[in-house]
C-alpha cells in the first residue's frame, strides 16, 4: 500500500522532530552529567572482603574492590612461569594501566609467552603510544569495523566486552573490572578468581577468540581438551560470530526457578520483554526480587533508558535499590541461596545479544552466601525507590523518558 504524499510528508516531519528532540535531550543530559562528574567526588562506598570458597577441586575468591583485585592480578603476572593470557575491554594509559603493561613486558623478558587482546573502539581515547607493544609480546587489537567482505554481516559487529586473565593455566580472573585507576577506588565492581581445573574454561575461551580473530603475523594458539567436569561451575560465552548467546538463557532459566529471592546487581539495566516478564512473574508468585542499580552511572543515556522500566517494575512488586555516590559496575546475581553468577554481561541488548561476553555460573550454597552478604552490604549504600516517590517525578522528566524511549532497541 502506497502512502499518500501528504501522509508521507507528515511522517517524515514527525520523525525529524522526534530526532531533534532526542538530540536535544541527550545534549542536555550529557552537559549535566559532565558538570556532575567534574564537581562531585566518587567513591567512599562500603567494602567487603570475602574468604575463598572451595568448590570441588577449585578455589573461588570474590573481589569487590579494585585495588585488591589489581594487586592479586599483578602478583599472578609477576609469578607467571609459562604463559599469560590477558583480555580486556578498556585499558587506560594511567598509573594502573602502566603497571600492567610493565609487568607484562617484564614477564616476556623472563621468557613467559604473553598474549593480549583489547577492544580498539573502547580504547580510542587512550594515547596511541601506550597501545604500542614491542615483541615478543603478542597483541590482538580487536578491530573497530569488520573487514570489507563482512560489512553486511551482523555477526561481525559485536564488541569484545570480556575481561579475562589466565596465568599458567592454573589461575583465572573474570568479572566486570576493566583496567584503570578510576576503577581501583572509585567504582564498585565484582570480579572472581579461580584456581583449579576449571581455569581451563577461561583459557579455552581466550584461545577460541584469539584463533577466530588473529591475523597477519600473529601465531595461532594450540587448543587442548580437558578431562575435568565440574557441574557446580559452568562458563557461558556469548559469541556473535556464531550467533551463540547462552548468557541470556542462563538468566531466564535461573529466574524462572526462583522460589524465595532474587538479588541482582546491574550497571546498565535495559531488559528485553522475556527477562522483564520473568522478573515480574517471580515477584507475582511471592519471590523477593531486588535489583541494585547505580543512582547515576557513567552512561547517562543508559540511565534514562533504564528509567523507562521503573514504573512497570515497581508496580509489579520488584524492589529497586539505587546505589549512592559511586558507579556500581558489577554484573552479578544470586538466587535462593544456591545459584549465583559473576561476569561481564549487562542486562541489555548489547551484552545479551550483541557483544562477546563471558559469565561464570555457580551452584554452591557457600558461594551464594558470600554473594548475599555482598549484596546486603551494598544495600547499606543504596536508597530504595518506591512507586509513590517515582510517580512524583517532574513532568519534564517524564517527557524526556518518553522522547528517549525509541532508543531502547539500540542498547
Amino acid at each position: 500500500m502506497k502512502l499518500h504524499p501528504f501522509v508521507f510528508h507528515l511522517l517524515k516531519r514527525g520523525l525529524l522532530v522526534l530526532f531533534a528532540l532526542q538530540v536535544g535531550v541527550i545534549g542536555v543530559l550529557t552537559t549535566i552529567d559532565w558538570f556532575r562528574k567534574r564537581y562531585r567526588d566518587q567513591g567512599g562506598f562500603p567494602r567487603t572482603r570475602q574468604s575463598p570458597t572451595q568448590i570441588g577441586e577449585d578455589e573461588v575468591q570474590i573481589y569487590t574492590y579494585g585495588e585488591d583485585l589489581y594487586a592479586a592480578m599483578l602478583d599472578a603476572i609477576r609469578n607467571a612461569q609459562q604463559e599469560v593470557l590477558l583480555e580486556t575491554f578498556i585499558w587506560k594509559g594511567d598509573r594502573v594501566g602502566r603497571q600492567f603493561k610493565h609487568e607484562l613486558l617484564h614477564a616476556t623478558q623472563r621468557g613467559v609467552q604473553v598474549y593480549v587482546i583489547f577492544d580498539t573502539f573502547a580504547n580510542l581515547v587512550v594515547p596511541r603510544n601506550f597501545k604500542q607493544f614491542p615483541p615478543p609480546l603478542h597483541v590482538l587489537k580487536y578491530r573497530i569495523f569488520p573487514p570489507p567482505w563482512r560489512l553486511l554481516d551482523p555477526r561481525s559487529y559485536g564488541r569484545d566486552h570480556r575481561k579475562i586473565l589466565v596465568v599458567d593455566g592454573k589461575t583465572a580472573f573474570v568479572g566486570g573490572y576493566n583496567i584503570g585507576a578510576p576503577y581501583a577506588t572509585q567504582w564498585r565492581d565484582t570480579h572472581v578468581r579461580l584456581r583449579g581445573p576449571r581455569v581451563w574454561d577461561f583459557e579455552n575461551a581466550f584461545i577460541d577468540f584469539w584463533n577466530m580473530h588473529c591475523e597477519g603475523r600473529l601465531p595461532r594458539l594450540a587448543e587442548t581438551g580437558t578431562k575435568v567436569w565440574e557441574p557446580r561451575i559452568k562458563v557461558h560465552r556469548n559469541i556473535p560470530r556464531m550467533l551463540v548467546f547462552p548468557i541470556r538463557a542462563m538468566y531466564l532459566e535461573a529466574i524462572d526457578r526462583a522460589q524465595h529471592h532474587i538479588y541482582m546487581t546491574q550497571a546498565y539495566f535495559i531488559p528485553d520483554k522475556a527477562i522483564l516478564r520473568g522478573l515480574l512473574s517471580a515477584a507475582e508468585r511471592g519471590v523477593d526480587v531486588r535489583i541494585l542499580l547505580p543512582q547515576t552511572s557513567n552512561h547517562i543515556v543508559a540511565d534514562w533508558l533504564a528509567r523507562g522500566f521503573y514504573s512497570t517494575l515497581l508496580a509489579g512488586g520488584v524492589k529497586l535499590l539505587l546505589y549512592q555516590n559511586a558507579m556500581v559496575h558489577a554484573k552479578t546475581a544470586t538466587i535462593d541461596g544456591v545459584w549465583s553468577t559473576i561476569g561481564t554481561a549487562n542486562i541489555d541488548r548489547l551484552s545479551l545479544a550483541g557483544n562477546y561476553e563471558i559469565n561464570v555460573e555457580f551452584y554452591d550454597e557457600s558461594l551464594a552466601e558470600h554473594m548475599e552478604h555482598i549484596f546486603d552490604n551494598d544495600s547499606t549504600n543504596a536508597v530504595e525507590l518506591t512507586l509513590e516517590k517515582w510517580q512524583t517525578r517532574p513532568l519534564i522528566v517524564k517527557f524526556s523518558e518518553t522522547v528517549l524511549f525509541p532508543l531502547r532497541p539500540l542498547l
